[in-house]
């Protein structure tokens, strides 16, 4: 973001128009979203806005860009336990409210392109990619079948939360573990009985 004006920025301003916009963008998608509305939620002026960011879709990629991405979990001896960590993660991430409507959002034609890649970036790409590294090590360590297919086994992971939240079904009991139970068994693995410790 490009100060245009030289004057010195408010950080509490920006601080302002980002959460609100972050609210607007997951509430009503891109198309829908109001740079006025959005400025009078922060409590400034849509001036304000345009000296910060030209347009709607660089506000909204300035949205995507300040979501949190943790750093690489630490790997582990067990494979299987960091897969249901990960899980975890993903479904406290996934669960924060407006989460899933901004899903939603980026899979809409009208959302700006720029926008979109910049969720998949942010967001989806390194998530996928922690996914599978965990399975990777797996197969290495032969826990999992050589030619263990991991392309549909990474979608089986997310999608699965997914799919339950489209047919408005309750999460079920210990999601994390359950569904990294039926991915490792999919790829040929065996995974520890419940309360095991990793070897």
């Amino acid at each position: 973001m490009v100060n245009r004006v030289g004057r010195e920025r408010n950080p509490a301003i920006d601080q302002r128009v980002l959460e609100a916009a972050g609210r607007h963008l997951a509430l009503y998608g891109y198309e829908a979203m109001s740079l006025a509305a959005v400025a009078e939620e922060a409590r400034t002026t849509r001036q304000a806005l345009y000296r910060r960011w030209r347009n709607k879709a660089e506000l909204a990629a300035a949205v995507v860009a300040e979501m949190p991405d943790l750093a690489d979990m630490a790997e582990t001896a067990d494979p299987f336990g960091d897969l249901v960590d990960e899980l975890t993660d993903f479904q406290r991430g996934v669960s924060h409210k407006g989460r899933l409507s901004l899903v939603g959002t980026m899979l809409q034609d009208t959302t700006d392109p720029e926008v979109r890649a910049h969720y998949r970036a942010r967001v989806i790409a390194p998530r996928r990619a922690r996914l599978r590294a965990i399975l990777e090590r797996g197969v290495g360590l032969g826990l999992l079948d050589a030619d263990a297919d991991l392309d549909v086994a990474l979608t089986m992971c997310t999608g699965a939360w997914y799919g339950r939240a489209l047919a408005g079904e309750a999460v079920p009991p210990n999601w994390p573990e359950r569904t990294a139970r039926l991915v490792w068994r999919a790829l040929g693995g065996q995974p520890p009985e419940p309360g095991t410790p990793a070897a």
